[in-house]
């Protein structure tokens, strides 16, 4: 607005805006140049005088302005908000086990333990104590995934995408690549094999139709100019009905005979057989190996619970040729990574008890019994806490493993379930989001769903509390000052 165009009110108002070293010399403001540096002050002092600036520009609350004090707890809090960790804890009760966009798998103890080890203390991540030489960080992992999968060689990157990508670049740039129609997938938006494979310099080469491919497809593709036959396993839907494909031991026989390696993308992966868990059958990557596939890529986490990463097993003369490929150095893992993949693989050479040493499997096989117990104490402490104002029911849920893991397979559950009687169920579940340990549940039928396959001891706590802090109208940021209850009274 131009200064012509100012009531006397908001000239004067302007005036009794304090000059920034005024303000800085005040009292309030020395204890928080204590804690943080005068220029970090200095700059949120001056956004928080903007703000009142064009409050007073706009005609808005003219006349009640900050003072020294109010002054200095709008900077505190701002940079309180600017240094606190954007990465915060919160609780997963949306019925998606290994959600992607909430961090997917929870590591082990023994893993954690060891990343906090590597992250505090120097470590032999490419030194050989024996020889005093350097080696090669593969040799951390790699004589545990020789055991566990029987491959003669191996290699870690950054995520499964990554594996592919570099396998790909490795053994057939710009070379053809055959690949059943059928398995050209796309999983989460960002990883579409056809993508991928131009990305890596590959020629795609597709075989038979959406549903069916017979062995005789890639018999027939073959040329001279063909380098790899690839199988990629979709791990995020589920062909039904009138279809087939062949067994990667064909396609193994079939590459064999032509002399033409094969790879295959387990997507998820397994080191174990589930079944035997109570779980959908998934590849056991073991058993891949033992059908003489050249190359196999999978992820470092989903089914096998450890960090994310990107694992590549297969034969000596590709794993080599794929370490010395330049862009294993940008793909590459950390000590982070690999001293929580190492812990964690070690777990696997004794599958006794693992159902408690890895928090993603314990989840994916917990009885509905325990679910019951952990349901009715969560509906009855929700119960106590919103009296009348929220319904809560305990209801028949269905989970699933997530992030493309058996993702036509779910797993019986149990969910609380919230209706609010005078905010819309949209509304509970952001205040819900807004509290300082966040819960994240999923919104269906108008109602609150709560799963509780994902909620131990701990977790049935932390709702609590976002409960109690939803009810008197608490928030992470305190930007939403009305709670729940005084809603509901004047909605009465």
């Amino acid at each position: 607005m131009p200064e012509n165009r100012l009531t006397q009110a908001q000239r004067t108002a302007l005036r009794r805006i304090p000059a920034i070293e005024q303000l800085l010399a005040c009292k309030p403001f020395l204890s928080i140049q204590d804690e943080y540096s005068r220029d970090l002050v200095t700059e949120a002092l001056r956004e928080i005088t903007a703000e009142v600036r064009t409050q007073i520009l706009k005609g808005e609350d003219i006349e009640h302005l900050p003072d020294a004090a109010e002054y200095a707890e709008r900077v505190r809090a701002k940079l309180d908000a600017m240094t606190s960790s954007a990465l915060l804890p919160l609780v997963n009760v949306t019925g998606t086990i290994t959600h992607t966009n909430l961090g997917r798998s929870l590591l082990s103890p023994s893993a954690c333990e060891s990343l906090v080890q590597a992250a505090t203390n120097y470590v032999n991540l490419e030194y050989d104590l024996d020889t005093g030489m350097r080696g090669h960080r593969d040799r951390i992992t790699e004589p545990l995934l020789r055991r566990l999968t029987g491959c003669e060689a191996s290699t870690v990157v950054n995520n499964n995408a990554a594996a592919v990508l570099l396998a790909l670049n490795t053994v057939a740039q710009g070379k053809e690549v055959i690949v059943s129609r059928g398995e050209l997938i796309e999983i989460g938006g960002a990883f579409r094999i056809p993508d991928v494979m131009a990305a890596s310099g590959a020629i795609l080469r597709e075989v038979g139709t959406t549903n069916r491919t017979h062995l005789r497809d890639y018999e027939n593709a073959i040329n001279d100019n063909t380098a790899l036959l690839l199988k990629v396993h979709p791990s995020n839907y589920k062909i039904v009905g009138f279809s087939s494909t062949p067994e990667m031991e064909e396609i193994t026989e079939l590459g064999h005979r032509h002399g033409i390696p094969t790879m295959e993308d387990l997507g998820s992966g397994s080191l174990i057989d589930l079944t035997h868990y109570g779980l959908p059958a998934e590849p056991v990557v073991r058993e891949r190996i033992a059908a003489g596939v050249d190359i196999v890529t999978f992820s470092g986490d989903k089914l096998l619970g450890g960090p994310q990463a990107g694992i590549i097993v297969g034969k000596t003369e590709w794993i080599q040729q794929i370490r010395k490929n330049p862009l294993m150095r940008a793909l590459r893992v950390g000590k982070l990574t690999i001293a929580a993949l190492e812990a964690t693989l070690r777990l696997y050479l004794n599958e006794s008890g693992l159902t408690e040493k890895l928090p993603m499997l314990h989840r994916y096989t917990r009885p509905i019994e325990d679910l019951r117990e952990i349901a009715e104490h969560l509906a009855d402490a929700l119960r106590q806490i919103f009296g009348d104002a929220v319904e809560v029911t305990v209801e028949n849920s269905y989970a699933q493993i997530g992030s493309g893991s058996l993702p036509v397979e779910t797993l019986p559950s149990l969910a609380v379930v919230l209706k609010s009687r005078h905010i819309s169920t949209e509304k509970l579940a952001a205040q819900f989001r807004a509290q300082p340990r966040p819960v994240i549940g999923r919104t269906q039928d108008g109602r609150l769903w709560m799963d509780t396959r994902t909620v131990g001891k701990a977790e049935l706590n932390w709702i609590i509390e976002a409960a109690k802090g939803v009810s008197r109208g608490g928030a992470r940021h305190r930007d939403d000052k009305d709670s729940l209850r005084r809603q509901c009274q004047c909605s009465a």
